[in-house]
């Protein structure tokens, strides 16, 4: 009887186990499909997510650099041009070494508030960059724009070499020939020096400024209105 009882209870533990073994390889063969089906979830996830390409070729990135009252309104301009890296405030235009923003507030550095252009000339041109300073600002206001007014304010277009020079020339005598007296200064570019880190790309970062929102926003906005194919 204890043998027949042995042998009762081998078969039960030996169909216990083996029921347990394909209940064990039934949830990881379950596991391996779950995992399997979110891999390929993920991977049409990320296959349809869109991919923003941006492709700047440094072989053709060229430097301008322009002055049109406070540098915030500028730069936000420029950063919203098609074909530019990066714009960077700063000061320009006079002699005294490493101005700052208080120096440069007194009118007394030769300096005007101005900024440096980084742009790709195989997508926009130094001519189509004149345009729009000329296009962006009051082109007859001495000393300033608008209510911003002082010699740190006004207006200068720079020019590297005698190509870009004749380019300006050729803009101011159309500018002229329609009646209108362009008051920027046409000078050659000697020496740019950047602006504290606090004005670098403040219209952006600070969007409710009362300046910003009285003064820049409003001339960005024009900007977008006159050159829709310019903006990016």
């Amino acid at each position: 009887m204890k043998n027949l009882f042995a042998i009762l209870l081998s078969i039960s533990l030996f169909i216990s186990c083996n029921s347990s073994k394909v209940q064990s390889d039934t949830s990881v063969s379950d596991a391996e499909e779950t995992t399997s089906l979110v891999e390929n979830e993920v991977a049409v996830v990320l296959e349809e997510a869109p991919k923003e390409v941006v492709y700047v070729d440094p072989d053709n990135l060229v430097k301008a650099y322009f002055a049109s009252g406070c540098f915030w309104c500028v730069e936000a301009i420029y950063e919203h041009t098609k074909g530019v890296q990066e714009v960077i405030s700063g000061y320009s235009g006079g002699t005294t070494k490493n101005p700052t923003y208080e120096s440069s507030n007194t009118g007394k550095t030769g300096h005007a508030e101005a900024v440096e252009v980084i742009y790709d000339s195989s997508v926009i041109s130094f001519k189509e960059l004149v345009n729009i300073y000329y296009g962006t600002q009051n082109i007859e206001q001495a000393n300033g724009q608008g209510n911003d007014r002082g010699s740190q304010y006004r207006s200068i277009i720079f020019y590297s070499d005698a190509s870009e020079k004749a380019i300006i020339e050729a803009k101011v005598s159309e500018l002229v020939a329609s009646g209108l007296k362009p008051a920027a200064e046409v000078t050659k570019f000697d020496k740019f020096w950047i602006a504290e880190d606090y004005h670098q790309d403040y219209e952006r970062l600070h969007p409710n400024q009362s300046y910003i929102r009285a003064v820049s926003v409003p001339r960005l906005n024009r900007f977008k209105k006159d050159f829709p194919d310019m903006v990016k």
